[in-house]
Parts: C-alpha cells; structure tokens; sequence
C-alpha cells in the first residue's frame, strides 16, 4: 500500500477487467477513494470484498453518466478506460461499425468529462486520463480502420480539453498503449487462431511485430495512469504518451 492518491476521489471505467480493473487496483492500493465502474456488473462483484466502491455504467448513455456524475459528486481523477477494438478495413466498416465505434471510444469521453468537470473546476482541478493507442494518429495499423479513427479523435479530444482549462487546474492526458495482455486481446488471438490454424501461431504473430519480444501487461499501463494521477505529474498536461515496447518508434 502507497500513498501516492491518498485523499483523492477516483472513477475508472471499464474497471471490471483488463487494463480498467490494472488501474482499478492500483488507484485503490495507492489510497485513492475508487469507484469502479463497469457496463457488465457481473465483472464488479469481483471487487465486493476489495474496499472500492462499484456502479455500473454504460458509458454509452449520456443520461445515465449524468445521474452517475449527480449521485458520485466531486472527483479529483477520471480515468477513460471503455473502448472497443473493431478488426478491418474501411471495407469491413459500415455505418453500424462505425457507429458503434465511435459512440464507445470518443462520444463517452465527450459525456464523461463534459459530466464530471464542473466539480472538478469548482474544487480548483484535476486530473482526466483519457485511454487513445498506439494505433491512431500517431501510427496506421492494418485492419484497425474505425478503431485507429477514433483513438486519433481521443488524441485531439485530450489537446482541447487540456487547452481549454489549464489555467484552471485541470490536466488532461491521454494513454497510447500498443499490444497489451487483457481478455480482449485474448479474444482476438483466439478470432485470429481461427483464421490462421492455431492460437500459438497468432500468439507469435502478435508478439514478432513487438521490438521487446514481447506484449505488455496491464499493470504497466496502470503504472503511468498512476503517474498521470498523482501530483508528481503536476507539470504534465495535453501529451499523448506512448507505452507500447517501441511499437511505434
């Protein structure tokens, strides 16, 4: 246990698993108050013996993230973790695809700050972390047309925020991991074991196109969202930060 986030408020979502539930815990065990929101809230029971506090919530609601924003009050950190990872080219992407995409990846963050800021600046700051990749603007990535899209538009979303108010307290920064453990990288080794005749060969093929040999794990991204929480990053504001073993260099 740490003292890093000791008298901050925090909110995660997608905290039910992955990289969410990675900053979830490490929030908590650095003593943030955390509120770990999920939209399945089968993965939130998990966390009823861990001392957080869980809502479930679908990001993809405005109405439902402003009665959550009523409900929880004044936080000092958000962290956007939800987002959704579509496989294929602009071929593969129609209007539902891309839709969909972009209603969970960038309309949510759009709801989620524009819900909970206005504490945050009544209470003189905070900090918002917002989730972006490797594979938007700052690197095109094969069959990651609408995802690579959206995670650019979080990108931008994060520059304006982040110049809108630094005079006001409020940083805003955003996460850009490459290929991280989690189930939903799970899934798509075994969508891409299919397609190639075996996990342990899509295995490989994810891990060759890593520089370190390797992907990277959850607790790593947690790490800097830690960072990026607590005051030692009190001078950092509007970055778009890599964490992705050289995957973009």
């Amino acid at each position: 246990m740490g003292n890093r986030l000791q008298g901050k408020k925090a909110l995660v979502t997608a905290a039910g698993q992955g990289i969410g539930r990675a900053i979830a815990d490490m929030f908590h065990s650095e003593g943030a108050t955390v509120i770990a929101s999920d939209f399945n809230s089968n993965l939130l029971s998990e966390f009823s013996d861990g001392g957080m506090q869980t809502r479930q919530l679908d990001v993809t609601d405005g109405a439902a993230i402003r009665q959550a924003a009523s409900d929880i009050g004044a936080i000092d950190i958000l962290a956007n973790v939800a987002g959704f990872v579509h496989h294929g080219s602009v071929l593969e992407c129609d209007d539902d695809a891309w839709d969909f995409s972009f209603n969970l990846n960038v309309k949510s963050m759009h709801h989620m700050i524009r819900a909970f800021l206005p504490d945050m600046l009544e209470n003189g700051g905070g900090s918002i972390i917002n989730m972006s990749s490797g594979a938007s603007s700052i690197k095109g990535a094969p069959n990651r047309y609408v995802y690579g899209t959206t995670k650019a538009a979080v990108i931008g979303l994060t520059k304006s925020v982040a110049a809108d108010f630094v005079a006001r307290g409020i940083r805003c920064n955003a996460i850009c991991p490459g290929t991280v453990r989690s189930p939903s990288w799970e899934e798509r080794v075994a969508e891409l074991g299919r397609e190639v005749g075996s996990t342990e060969k899509a295995m490989e093929m994810f891990v060759s196109r890593q520089p370190m040999g390797r992907v990277g794990e959850a607790k790593e991204i947690a790490a800097f969202a830690t960072y990026l929480a607590s005051d030692e990053s009190a001078f950092t504001t509007g970055t778009a930060i890599p964490i992705d073993g050289g995957w973009t260099l």
